[in-house]
């Protein structure tokens, strides 16, 4: 993919995840501008909780697939979304909620992988089980949909960990920019890494006739 078309590329993801994430609410109440204490840590509680319930998930999916077993993954959740709150009870403005809630989460699970690696393989297998379940598949369709996801999990293995990492961001909505930010990558490399993991992923669908 040429510069230009990269460009567009991003331009274009821009423009159709231009969506509010919830970050307005964040950066009224983190710079304090609501006059009784009392009720703005009320807001804030509420609003912190919000998150959570709408981020858990993905969240989790994404430590997951980092490495980490679910009890660090719950562990790290909570020590997310607790620095959350104290970010922004010290009067401090999130703009992107969910990028800022990603990039916490990654940096605090690079963190912990090192105490507590789970195997590969069974990260990748769920992964991919997402991308390929069928809700009430007869026999022969979940033959071949076993042989599909051993195909893809290997297509997802032999990538890169960066590679990785930028697809299971991906996966979970995340914006080129705001993936750049978690993994301090520019947009344009987002967009280099995606292009590749996606064309490979194409080939091996197009080989397999999946």
């Amino acid at each position: 993919m040429n510069k230009t078309g990269v460009a567009r590329n991003i331009q274009y993801e821009e423009f159709m995840s231009s969506r509010s994430t919830g970050s307005g609410i964040l950066q009224f109440l983190g710079t304090g501008a609501a006059t009784n204490p009392d009720h703005r840590r009320l807001r804030l509680e509420d609003e912190v909780t919000s998150l959570f319930d709408q981020f858990r998930n993905p969240l989790l999916r994404y430590l997951w697939n980092l490495g980490l077993t679910l009890p660090d993954g719950e562990e790290i959740l909570q020590d997310v979304f607790l620095s959350l709150f104290q970010h922004l009870d010290r009067g401090k403005p999130v703009y992107e909620a969910r990028g800022w809630l990603f990039r916490v989460a990654h940096n605090l699970a690079l963190k912990r992988r090192g105490r507590s690696r789970r195997d590969s393989e069974s990260r990748e297998e769920a992964f991919v089980e997402d991308l390929t379940v069928d809700p009430a598949p007869n026999p022969e369709d979940q033959l071949a949909g076993s042989q599909t996801r051993q195909r893809l999990m290997a297509v997802v293995r032999a990538l890169p960990e960066q590679d990785r990492r930028c697809l299971y961001l991906r996966a979970e909505g995340l914006r080129y920019s705001e993936i750049a930010g978690i993994l301090d990558m520019s947009p344009a490399a987002i967009s280099l890494s995606l292009s590749r993991s996606l064309a490979r992923l194409a080939r091996s669908a197009e080989r397999y006739n999946l």
